[in-house]
């Protein structure tokens, strides 16, 4: 709830439901998922994430504001999380059957540690998945004391592949377009991620090809926020 370019954004109405909503209904849908749980800080401005936490029975774990590192690392462990699977608040149009093909990869290959799509981004931003070994982010947990690097996560194990197995999967085909954001950072974002979800107002499982195929036929929607800078574009390639 505290962004700093769009203060409680989680929260934002879209269609007429919360943010939070349309990434949770989309969430339930992944066929690989055991259990959702929402970390969230447990600062007051944030006790309404908790409240629609409640209202929609979903899980949610209350952690420090500046270490997501350990609020993620609690949160699954408080849901006795053997693999760990991370979709960004911020992305609310995550696509469950992209969440379910790198759960699907991850437990193919068992010697990885991390599976996710945002070392280089090559799929729509918006569009980010990481999966991973709980242990492995407990032993980042240990090994990192960085602030700046504990504030990302899972960044923790991302930028060390001399300690970790990683796999960055691309994007092929119609979903290779790194220049569609689909993440929600600015009021420019919400524009464009609110006339998506109202056109797909009729149902929420839609696709990543169909939300790549509306803004092609809306080439004006895309340029709204085409060029606001990116803060995570300093941690991955592109």
């Amino acid at each position: 709830m505290g962004s700093e370019r769009l203060p409680g954004k989680s929260m934002r109405l879209f269609d007429g439901k919360p943010m939070l909503w349309h990434l949770v209904s989309r969430l339930r849908q992944c066929r690989l998922l055991d259990d959702l749980v929402i970390a969230t800080p447990d600062s007051l401005e944030n006790d309404p994430i908790e409240s629609f936490c409640m209202s929609e029975s979903i899980s949610c774990y209350r952690g420090m504001e500046e270490d997501v590192l350990v609020r993620i690392l609690e949160s699954l462990i408080a849901c006795d999380a053997d693999i760990g699977v991370i979709a960004y608040g911020d992305n609310p149009l995550v696509d469950p059957a992209v969440v379910d093909e790198h759960i699907a990869i991850f437990q193919d290959l068992t010697t990885n540690d991390w599976v996710g799509n945002d070392l280089k981004t090559t799929f729509p931003p918006g569009m980010e998945v990481e999966v991973f070994d709980v242990s492995a982010l407990a032993d980042s947990n240990s090994r990192t004391s960085d602030p700046q690097i504990r504030e990302h996560g899972t960044l923790s194990i991302r930028q060390r592949p001399d300690l970790y197995a990683l796999l960055n999967i691309e994007a092929k085909g119609v979903r290779r377009r790194p220049e569609i954001n689909l993440g929600v950072d600015t009021i420019e974002d919400a524009e464009v991620i609110e006339a998506i979800i109202s056109h797909f107002s009729d149902r929420t499982n839609y696709s990543l090809e169909e939300i790549i195929e509306y803004v092609d036929q809306n080439p004006k929607l895309l340029q709204r926020n085409q060029n606001t800078p990116r803060r995570w574009r300093k941690y991955r390639s592109s």
